[in-house]
């Protein structure tokens, strides 16, 4: 491990130097991985272990979209991709990447594949941390580990291509075997992490949904609405409304920040909007903060899982979620960017 000073604070990682994907190789040899669910982080983590000689197989419903893009992907039905059960059935290793509340509707299923001494993998510590909504007690017989990237799908395998990796999480929250944290390891470096910081289940899941529902997701679209909303009201276009909320945010700024840190951004800027951004940053802190507070307390009393769970599993839950959806894409603020991202250089020359 590789000790790294964290602001101030002393932490351990795991670099692919400290535990080499040559390692990572050796400890899955004689291991079958299968990744259970093809939508979300399963493609670009069963394309990375493929990539990395990892022997995969991939377990996904039967003739949905799904089960195509799998196919597309190189997957071979009966040969490395399978019905859902029989490819848990088949695996020493199940990574179970399905969406939340599908993993508790197919629980029952793939608690009956599970053999001693195999290890049952996640990328969230949602269904375990939760079992008393979700059910997910897993048999004390299994290595019960996780393997969390800190970015969506699609980056885990962008980022692989890339050469850069992704940082993950990994938790240990059973070891049946006595390698439970080697083998969590392992599979940590497979499917592309470029390095690995330990925390708990219950720590990994409540910061997941805290920053799903913060900065990452909730709290960025909503300071977003209300800043363009204000800038319509007082008469500027929609054009200049939408560059100076997101556009200059998303292709400027957030990647010099990404680079170099919010303090070299502050610092390298002018001294108008270096005075202005000082003056103003600790009032949308102190705003703010009571509302973290009540989400947080959401996330770690059970609150928000209920309400995932309650509404993932209504029969309605895609037509209802898809009016949502089309809400936003349908508002003036997101249909100003489709016409900003199309007058980029890069996209008027396609």
């Amino acid at each position: 491990m590789a000790k790294i000073d964290f602001g101030g604070v002393m932490e351990e990682v795991i670099t692919s130097e400290e535990f080499t994907l040559e390692k990572a190789r050796e400890m899955l040899d004689k291991e079958v991985v299968a990744v259970i669910g093809y939508g979300v982080q399963g493609p670009g983590q069963a394309l990375n272990m493929r990539d990395n000689g990892i022997q995969v197989i991939v377990g996904q419903r039967k003739g949905g979209a799904s089960w195509d893009r799998a196919v597309a992907d190189g997957f071979v039905p009966g040969k490395t991709l399978f019905p859902i059960e029989e490819a848990a059935a088949k695996a020493t290793v199940i990574q179970y990447l399905l969406s939340d509340a599908g993993q508790v509707a197919l629980w029952p299923g793939i608690k009956s594949c599970l053999k001693a001494g195999n290890a049952l993998c996640f990328s969230h510590g949602f269904g375990v941390v939760y079992k008393d909504q979700t059910g997910i007690v897993p048999p004390a017989d299994v290595d019960v580990i996780l393997a969390a990237p800190k970015g969506s799908g699609r980056t885990v395998r962008t980022n692989f291509l890339d050469g850069s990796g992704i940082n993950s999480s990994f938790a240990v929250f059973q070891d049946y075997t006595g390698r439970a944290r080697e083998r969590c390891l392992a599979l940590g470096i497979a499917i592309g992490s470029g390095y690995l910081f330990e925390t708990t289940f219950e720590n990994e899941v409540y910061s997941d949904l805290t920053g799903e529902r913060g900065v990452l997701m909730g709290c960025l679209a909503g300071v977003m609405e209300a800043q363009y909303t204000l800038l319509r009201r007082h008469g500027h276009s929609p054009s200049e409304a939408f560059n100076e909320t997101v556009e200059e945010l998303t292709q400027s700024l957030i990647r010099l920040v990404a680079e170099n840190g919010m303090d070299w951004m502050f610092a390298n800027t002018s001294t108008t909007a270096q005075r202005g951004a000082l003056d103003w940053a600790p009032r949308f802190r102190d705003a703010v903060a009571p509302l973290f507070d009540r989400l947080y307390e959401s996330v770690r009393n059970g609150g928000e899982t209920r309400r995932v769970l309650d509404v993932n599993s209504a029969p309605d839950y895609r037509e209802k979620l898809n009016a949502e959806l089309d809400v936003i894409k349908r508002s003036e603020m997101w249909r100003a960017g489709a016409a900003v991202r199309a007058l980029r250089p890069e996209n008027r020359s396609k």
